[in-house]
This record gives structure tokens, C-alpha cells and sequence, in this order.
């Protein structure tokens, strides 16, 4: 007997130039009340959050605002507990405002729209809250958006970095795929053919096109914000993040954990992608040269880590979960600084 899967989609998803204006409209149409809840973060009021404000008291909305400050457990705690009288909690943010929001909506039983304020993960539309407490990241299951709205022509206005780092997530579906494929051969893994497929066509289709990505303009700022909404689709038909969350995600992490300065998660993403593509036997030159034409980082100097760094994070990745990666198959140090080296991700290798 096969096991249920219960699958949650968005079920409005508005891209384009000035759809902030849309706001009201759509959640009038998905019913969410007439009473909500606006969360963003001193940046993206000024960027999004006070248009949104607006334009939903205007529409007729009882709204109230709310603060993110730090993205933690107190944070949720509190936009939980001012959210339960409303129908919904309206996210005007990139990550920290999102992923608290998505958790707070999650815990308190009512529903979250998503506006994103940058493409720089696929947090925008999954399923999966990243939260940082005592000055660590971790995941907790949540549920996606009923609604994403992404405006193009605020997407543009931030930072070129913020995008790069966008393209890194999606292009490490490409490793977290490989990795899925293994966990299945060795460790008899469930594994989801549509939602890796999915997951490989985004990252195919933004390599592809990593010319038009690279300008930065609103026609690339779409295909990126779409790859990053099927992203999310591909994890909620999974049931897990594991189409687009494998060994490279966990040197992210563990970079996170201990990395003087570190990069965005994108960027980091992007860098352990290429090393674990190598670990694989795959095409590694090919995913470098689509990152490096976009513009994300291709080696540790430039995303600011230490090539010391790279390889302790490489070690340290298995560790911090028991989901089989590439990493998981007894890299020792010198295994890990020779990928490194040979990738040029740190001094000393063929670039």
C-alpha cells in the first residue's frame, strides 16, 4: 500500500511590473479576510512593505503592522500571537521577514502571501522555514504560500548580489538531484521522478539562459523568480526539500556555523555545487562557467571565505545531518581540498 502525500501548492502566483497594486485583489479573491497582518523589516518597509500597507487600507483591509527585527524563534513567538485574530499575514521581505512569516502562519493555522522584495532563494515560495537561533540555522516544516506576489520593478531595485545569489540556489538543484539519485541507489531512498525532473528543468533553463539572467533586467528577473516558484513546487510535490537541497546546502550550513564572514546563502550554495558536481564525475566546468556569467562567485576569495574555510566545511557538512549526500561517502581532508583545488574554488587548481 502506498503511503499519502498531502501536496500544497500556491494557489495565486502574480509576476510582473507593478503588481504590488494587485495586492488587495487577490486576497479579496482567496477570501483571506478582511482583517491582516503585514510583516517586513526596517529595509523592505521603505522598498515595499509601506506601498503594501496602503494600498490594503485603501482596498478596505483592517491592517496591522509588524516588525521583524531579528528573524528567530522570539520573532515568530510574537508575529504568531499578533497574527491569530486576522485571516492572514501578508510577508513583504526577503528571507528573514518570509521564513518568519511562513512559521508564525504555520503555527498560528492561518495562511501567509508571500511578496518578495529579492530573488535570492527559493524561501520565497517553500515550504520550509529557515530560522537562526543562538547563532545557528536551522529548517522547520511549515507550509508554502496561498499567494506569491513578486514585483518585478521592485525585484530590480535590489541589490545585483542579492539576485546572483537567487541563481546559486536554483543551479544547486543540479547536485541536490545527484545526491537524491545516490541516496537511492545505496541507501534505497524514496525518490520523486517529477520533482527532480522539475527541479533539473529550472536549473537547466537558467544555465541556458545565464546570458539573459546575467543582465539583470526584468525579462531575466523572471525567468529567475519562476525557477524559483518551481523550485517550491518541486519540494511540496516531494514532500521534502530534497530536489533542491543536497550536500551543498550543508556546506552552506556549516559554513554558517562557524565561517568568520559569511557569504549568502546562494553564494555559498553556488561554490559548494561546483565541488560536489566535481565529487559526483559530472560536468563541473559547465556549471562554473554558468555561475561565472552570471556573476555569482566561482572561488572563495571572491565570496570573502578562506580557503581553510572551504575545506573544514566540507568535512563538517555531514555532520550536521543524517540526509546521504555526496559528502557523506567518507570525503577525508585531502579528498576535499584536492576538489576544491581542482575546481578552483581554492588556490592551487586547475581553473
Amino acid at each position: 500500500m502506498k503511503a499519502v502525500r498531502s501536496i500544497t501548492l500556491p494557489r495565486r502566483v502574480l509576476i510582473g511590473h507593478d503588481v504590488l497594486d494587485e495586492v488587495g485583489t487577490v486576497c479579496g479573491e482567496l477570501d483571506l479576510g478582511g482583517s491582516l497582518v503585514v510583516a517586513y523589516d526596517k529595509g523592505t518597509l521603505k522598498a515595499a512593505g509601506a506601498k503594501v500597507l496602503d494600498v490594503l487600507r485603501n482596498d478596505g483591509f483592517t491592517v496591522t503592522a509588524f516588525e521583524v527585527t531579528e528573524g528567530g524563534p522570539p520573532d515568530v513567538d510574537a508575529l504568531q500571537n499578533t497574527a491569530r485574530d486576522h485571516g492572514a499575514i501578508v510577508a513583504v521581505g526577503g528571507g528573514r521577514v518570509i521564513d518568519v512569516s511562513k512559521a508564525a502562519g504555520f503555527m498560528a493555522a492561518i495562511p501567509f502571501v508571500s511578496i518578495p522584495t529579492a530573488a535570492s532563494h527559493d524561501g520565497i515560495a517553500s515550504a520550509q522555514a529557515s530560522l537562526i537561533e543562538e547563532g545557528q540555522r536551522h529548517s522547520i516544516a511549515a507550509v508554502p504560500p496561498v499567494a506569491i506576489v513578486a514585483d518585478t520593478a521592485v525585484i530590480a531595485k535590489a541589490p545585483p548580489r542579492l539576485y546572483r545569489a537567487g541563481c546559486g540556489d536554483i543551479i544547486s538543484n543540479f547536485t541536490a538531484v545527484l545526491d537524491w539519485q545516490l541516496a537511492r541507489r545505496l541507501h534505497n531512498e524514496y525518490y520523486g521522478e517529477y520533482a527532480a525532473n522539475l527541479a533539473l528543468m529550472s536549473a537547466t533553463m537558467l544555465m541556458e539562459n545565464a546570458d539573459i539572467v546575467a543582465t539583470t533586467n526584468e525579462e531575466g528577473l523572471s525567468i529567475v523568480l519562476e525557477a524559483l516558484i518551481s523550485n517550491s513546487v518541486a519540494m511540496s510535490i516531494s514532500g521534502s526539500s530534497r530536489p533542491c537541497s543536497g550536500g551543498e546546502h550543508l556546506f552552506s550550513h556549516a559554513l554558517d556555523s562557524f565561517a568568520k564572514r559569511p557569504a549568502l546563502h546562494g553564494e555559498q550554495v553556488a561554490l559548494g555545487t561546483i565541488i560536489c558536481t566535481y565529487l559526483h564525475g559530472e560536468d563541473w566546468e559547465t556549471v562554473r562557467d554558468a555561475l561565472a556569467c552570471i556573476g555569482a562567485p566561482v572561488t572563495a576569495k571572491e565570496a570573502g571565505l578562506t580557503d581553510k574555510e572551504i575545506v573544514k566545511a566540507l568535512l563538517m557538512a555531514p555532520k550536521l545531518r543524517k540526509r546521504f549526500t555526496i559528502l557523506h561517502t567518507g570525503i577525508t581532508e585531502k579528498a576535499a581540498r584536492r576538489a576544491a583545488e581542482a575546481t578552483g574554488v581554492i588556490a592551487g587548481g586547475g581553473r
